[in-house]
């Protein structure tokens, strides 16, 4: 429930809140954007066919024990080549491992460093516009709202508690609230958010230590039709998460889950995108089945999530698995794309090796994607939940790049998303993926 406090007079007490976190760092104008720096403050940089790995793949590769693939992993690192970018090489939100996620500054870098297809979750505002965010309901933790007089208007906003503090346990900002110029307004930073805060600076400044707020100055929130425009500038491939709606649906009495599904595929056919260019995904198998019938097209590429590890299913028992392989082939689906540890478990020799939800996937000729590499921070403690299954074979960093060889190898996954698509380039350009 909300507090008592009405929410107009609360919008002006998160007023004053916003306007002093702005008046400290010189970029107050209301809704929490800059003011006009000149017409070359965000001019990008892109040069295209121009890949860059930076430094990382190669710490990777100096981590790893020693072997025949740490061997060729390094004797591919001494060639001097240049990179290619390669569909193999999904850019998980852009690149969030340093970039603010869903930004036309992450989806930038994720292409520079050779990522060949691009994601934009998919939610929408309260006037039905379709903007890239992962949830619904993240603006609190993944954009500058907070400090911006838009707080108030959060579906749970903070809440005040004297002296200048607030309550931020149960705070909530989603998309819905706004609308599309609103959302626009707003800054993308690194997703976090500190509940125990009490001052909107102290729930901001709560990017985990792995990460970094040093390219976060500038995270520039993309409507899914400029995310389009941006792909098609990169020459990148497309693969849109259609996202759970946290509202009621229909939303606003008659926006169904099917107009929302179908809505995203007229963006794509407005701007005259192939239905090649094209992988839109959903957790929801409904949503994959409507693509397939309804715009076979884009449907033949359309990917359906599986968490349903959430609700019972063992990647190690077929009896869990509801529908099965051979039932989602029959349905028409052809991209299946589970978490990277239902894919892998370990032998008697604690060796990473398939998974049976991953050979039966591939003997019901499922085309296998892979979600998220570089999303774990460091690996020395075995990785955590994207590698639940292979905790005990992980001890460093440079496993990344031995469950990568496993994935590529032994279960044949068609692509792997990574929060730092250099890692994934790289493998790829090595391998010949």
């Amino acid at each position: 429930m909300r507090s008592t406090v009405t929410r107009s007079m609360l919008a002006l007490s998160l007023l004053g809140l916003a306007t002093a976190a702005c008046a400290n760092n010189g970029k107050g104008n209301g809704y929490g954007h800059g003011a006009d720096h000149g017409p070359d403050r965000h001019r990008p940089v892109h040069i295209a066919g121009t890949v860059e790995l930076g430094p990382r793949p190669y710490y990777l590769v100096d981590d790893m024990d020693p072997g025949p693939l740490k061997r060729r992993l390094q004797s591919c690192a001494e060639r001097k080549r240049p990179q290619r970018s390669t569909d193999w090489s999904i850019g998980h939100r852009g690149a969030p491992l340093q970039f603010p996620e869903h930004t036309e500054e992450s989806y930038r870098a994720a292409a520079r460093m050779g990522a060949g297809i691009l994601e934009c979750d998919v939610a929408f505002t309260r006037d039905k516009e379709l903007v890239c965010r992962h949830s619904q309901c993240d603006l609190h933790t993944t954009t500058n709202i907070l400090a911006t007089d838009l707080a108030g208007k959060c579906s749970s906003p903070p809440v005040p508690l004297g002296n200048g503090e607030y309550d931020f346990s149960n705070v909530s900002c989603c998309t819905s609230d706004l609308t599309l110029e609103e959302f626009k307004s707003l800054e993308g930073k690194m997703d976090a958010g500190n509940p125990d805060a009490r001052t909107v600076e102290e729930y901001m400044a709560s990017t985990p230590d792995w990460r970094t707020d040093l390219y976060s100055q500038n995270g520039t929130l993309m409507s899914h039709k400029e995310s389009i425009a941006l792909f098609q500038e990169l020459g990148v491939k497309m693969t849109p998460e259609l996202k759970e709606p946290s509202v009621p649906m229909p939303y606003d009495g008659d926006y169904t889950q099917e107009r929302y599904a179908q809505q995203l595929i007229n963006e794509y056919k407005e701007a005259g995108v192939s239905p090649r260019q094209v992988l839109p995904q959903s957790f929801n198998l409904d949503d994959v089945l409507y693509w397939i019938s309804a715009e076979p097209a884009y449907g033949r590429q359309a990917v359906y999530l599986d968490d349903r590890d959430g609700s019972g299913l063992d990647p190690q028992n077929p009896g869990t698995w509801e529908p099965d392989m051979a039932t989602l082939a029959g349905q028409g689906v052809n991209y299946l794309a589970p978490p990277l540890w239902m894919l892998v478990t370990t032998d008697a020799n604690n060796q990473i090796v398939p998974s049976e939800y991953a050979r039966a996937a591939k003997a019901a000729g499922l085309q296998l994607i892979a979600w998220s590499l570089e999303r774990s921070g460091p690996l020395a403690s075995g990785g955590g939940w994207y590698y639940q299954s292979v905790n005990e074979a992980i001890d460093n960093d440079g496993d990344t790049l031995t469950l990568l060889d496993v994935l590529a190898r032994d279960v044949g996954v068609t692509a792997v998303f990574s929060d730092w698509p250099a890692t994934t380039t790289f493998y790829a350009n090595c391998m010949g993926l």
